[in-house]
């Protein structure tokens, strides 16, 4: 089991979001660029206007968990960011439409 390597700083983000691909699920938007790495990046990103900080911490661990579950399977060298959908309400955050939305994503893009 491998730690999971997160995206910290701003530039890192942009640069994901600028030149990666995107794929839009039901509760999350999933961006996808490679790295010159051989690792995976994550980076987790809701607006505060969603929600309190208590929601928003409850979502991205649902995010990280369903990552965790299948980082084994993927290919490596991408930087992956995940944003929430703003206009799906925090309470229908439903761990398997995320796991769904996830692997849909990642089957489209190629890297699972």
């Amino acid at each position: 089991m491998r730690k999971i390597k997160t995206l910290k700083k701003n530039y890192e983000f942009q640069n994901v979001l600028t030149k990666g691909k995107f794929y839009i699920g039901k509760q999350i938007t999933i961006y996808i660029a490679e790295n010159k790495r051989q690792i995976n990046q994550i980076g987790i990103a809701i607006s505060k206007k969603t929600c309190n900080a208590v929601k928003r911490n409850h979502i991205k661990r649902k995010i990280r968990e369903n990552y965790r579950l299948i980082q084994n399977k993927l290919k490596q060298g991408y930087n992956i960011v995940f944003l929430w959908n703003k206009k799906m309400p925090i309470e229908k955050a439903d761990f398997y439409i995320i796991k769904q939305d996830i692997e849909n994503a990642f089957k489209k893009s190629g890297i699972l």
